[in-house]
């Protein structure tokens, strides 16, 4: 292999980075049990510091950094190319999945106390992580399908790390089922280009859809089925809601808030090689991605199981970056250049900004399950006195989630609003409707996160502890647990208020799925910096307002409030999380499959009664599940086939090629 380098010589950096990401499972597994994660976290730390060498030149210089590497014969010239796009994502993957390997030195130390083998745990997780630095830098389509199948393969294996359990092989096989069936789309529209273009070269695939606009809109379409499937958009999503519990919570944070991403990261490169998208493809994309929105937000509210309500929640996150992407669309397809610029880069900011505090939520989640042994929010309460870090990191992370200033996830949801507010100047009645309806959504959607956090938060640290699961914490997680979500934490607010400097850094990887130059884009700028001021005032207010209250409060005398009657208060005398979204959710009963289990008292003095609910996902309910009981049903007419007899499998294999002869004889 010999290669030959464009541009500056820090490109070396980001290979030296993947090796030290490849080797340090495998170095660590040697150490001594209580080593091995640290060994592993100085690794991956200074693999993502060359890493973010070369990425961080490129978002700031924005000169493209190309390394042709020659594997022939088998696999010919590859290029490794970091445009701003690529960079963007290496930072995004680097940082983040850092944050997650840092987390999981307390989250596995129960499991090497219990004795349990984590060495293949510790190989595949950073070999994930160079699997999709690999899959966001490769611009060759033979290399960036087997990356994207060594990512499928290894986040697999992580997936099913509690392989004893039925529940997490189950759903680590759907996963790998679902993903499969992405690959296969993403095959198909790389073959058409590949057909077309004579090469495997993205280059030549963007000369050649450039050329073809029916071509261009088939590959698309494919596409975004493939890429789609991976991000979770609805209706590919059935995969992520079981996944995402069935996973280490570090494994969680890194799969929903960078893995997920290059679902995402393959369309807008797909897009990148367009000179202008079609209308009708815009439209859907922006169609698909409210849906999306709004069905991951709904269903999020359901959910009794934490981790599996804020898998639906990034199945939201990612339906409000696919509007940012729909509204860059539709830019590109009207001639708006500005507004194509403005609504890729709220979707890009949005990439960021939830990969932060998804990741901070999901490794919140972590350190509840860890000192609780459950995630049944129902079974939760009061937590607030034992993990008062966690659950001030974990209510950050819910009003960031909930697009609330003065945190991050406000800054880019703003961004997507403006693009929308400015596409409407476009003079046609679809996107005029179109629009209307997106507007309304993601409005709604806003509406249903607070909902859901707010009875998230208040029931998991608020009250009185629920069961003994809920009175076991005496103390809060580790260091090693909190460092990095405190650290995510930190990023919420500094983007908050300070977007004007994010949305400088953004603009470049926006210009380059939009296939052209940065434009002056003033009044956005100037609302990045307005805002910036504003945040700075309500940080500054509330500070003053605590400052008050401290030298002007008297010592606080405790009483009892008047109990109604009830003078021996206990943890069944408040609110459920199933009753506290009640009245919301029987507003849209068409929309759920409710399964009820009771058991209604049968005596005078009844020993036992209980009552439970849980929602289905409709579309596992009524597309998925029969179409799993129809292939059972058609394979088990062939159990008689796999008798275990030699001598049958011979006669097989000889009736096998007797009609292979006869056929080609045939056709002869």
């Amino acid at each position: 292999m010999y290669s030959r380098i464009f541009g500056m010589e820090v490109m070396n950096n980001f290979f030296i980075g993947i090796l030290f990401f490849i080797l340090s499972g495998f170095i660590a597994s040697i150490f001594r049990k209580e080593n091995k994660i640290k060994i592993l976290s100085i690794l991956c730390f200074i693999g993502s510091l060359f890493c973010l060498t070369p990425a961080v030149s490129v978002l700031f210089s924005g000169q493209n950094l190309i390394t042709e590497c020659n594997f022939n014969p088998i696999f010919g010239t590859i290029n490794f190319t970091l445009d701003p796009l690529s960079a963007f994502f290496v930072v995004v993957i680097s940082v983040m999945s850092l944050m997650g390997v840092i987390y999981s030195k307390g989250y596995l130390k129960p499991y090497l106390d219990k004795v349990k083998n984590i060495n293949s745990h510790l190989i595949f997780l950073p070999l994930l992580i160079a699997s999709m630095l690999l899959v966001v830098s490769c611009q060759n389509a033979f290399a960036f399908l087997i990356f994207w199948e060594i990512m499928s393969l290894s986040s697999f294996f992580l997936v099913i790390f509690e392989s004893d359990k039925k529940d997490v092989l189950k759903a680590g096989i759907k996963y790998l089922v679902f993903m499969h069936i992405s690959v296969i789309f993403i095959i198909i529209a790389f073959a058409l280009c590949a057909i077309n273009a004579g090469g495997y070269d993205f280059s030549l695939f963007s000369q050649v859809l450039r050329e073809n606009s029916h071509l261009a809109n088939l590959v698309f379409a494919f596409a975004f089925i493939g890429f789609g499937t991976k991000a979770g958009f609805v209706p590919f999503h059935n995969w992520l809601p079981d996944a995402h519990p069935a996973a280490p919570s570090h494994v969680s944070a890194i799969m929903s808030g960078v893995m997920i991403k290059t679902g995402i990261y393959g369309i807008l490169r797909v897009l990148s090689f367009y000179a202008t998208p079609s209308k009708a493809l815009a439209f859907a994309v922006l169609i698909i991605s409210v849906i999306s929105a709004l069905y991951g937000v709904l269903y999020a509210i359901t959910q009794h199981d934490l981790k599996r309500l804020l898998a639906y929640h990034s199945i939201e996150n990612i339906g409000i970056i696919g509007i940012g992407t729909g509204v860059g669309m539709l830019g590109l397809a009207y001639g708006q250049i500005q507004i194509a610029l403005i609504g890729f880069a709220g979707a890009i900011l949005h990439i960021l900004n939830h990969s932060i505090f998804k990741e901070l939520l999901f490794l919140s989640a972590g350190s509840v399950y860890i000192k609780t042994h459950t995630r049944d929010i129902e079974i939760l309460g009061g937590l607030i006195k034992s993990m008062p870090f966690s659950a001030v990191l974990f209510l950050i992370g819910s009003v960031a989630i909930c697009g609330l200033p003065p945190f991050n996830g406000f800054i880019s949801e703003f961004l997507i609003y403006f693009s929308m507010l400015k596409c409407l100047a476009v003079k046609d009645f679809f996107v005029l409707i179109a629009l209307l309806f997106s507007i309304a959504g993601l409005a709604l959607v806003g509406t249903m996160a607070v909902l859901c956090f707010t009875k998230a938060f208040s029931i998991i640290f608020l009250g009185m502890p629920r069961s003994e699961n809920a009175k076991a914490p005496t103390s809060d997680c580790e260091k090693s647990m909190l460092m990095p979500m405190g650290f995510l934490a930190i990023l919420t607010l500094l983007i908050g208020i300070f977007p004007q400097y994010v949305f400088d850094v953004v603009l470049k990887p926006a210009a380059t799925v939009a296939n052209t130059s940065i434009m002056p884009i003033g009044t956005c700028a100037d609302l990045m910096q307005t805002i910036s001021l504003c945040a700075f005032g309500f940080i500054a207010f509330v500070i003053i307002l605590l400052l008050f209250k401290l030298k002007f409060s008297g010592k606080v005398q405790m009483h009892d409030t008047w109990g109604c009657g009830y003078d021996r208060a206990n943890n069944r005398m408040q609110y459920s999380a199933s009753s506290y979204a009640s009245p919301f959710l029987s507003m849209l009963r068409p929309l759920f499959k409710k399964i009820f289990d009771i058991e209604k008292p049968k005596q005078l003095f009844p020993k036992s009664a209980h009552f439970s609910l849980h929602i289905d996902d409709i579309e596992e309910a009524y597309v998925i599940n029969p179409l799993v009981k129809f292939d059972e049903w058609f394979l088990s007419k062939f159990e008689a086939i796999q008798s275990g007899n030699i001598q049958s499998y011979i006669k097989y294999g000889l009736i096998f090629l007797v009609l292979i002869i006869i056929g080609s004889l045939f056709i002869g």
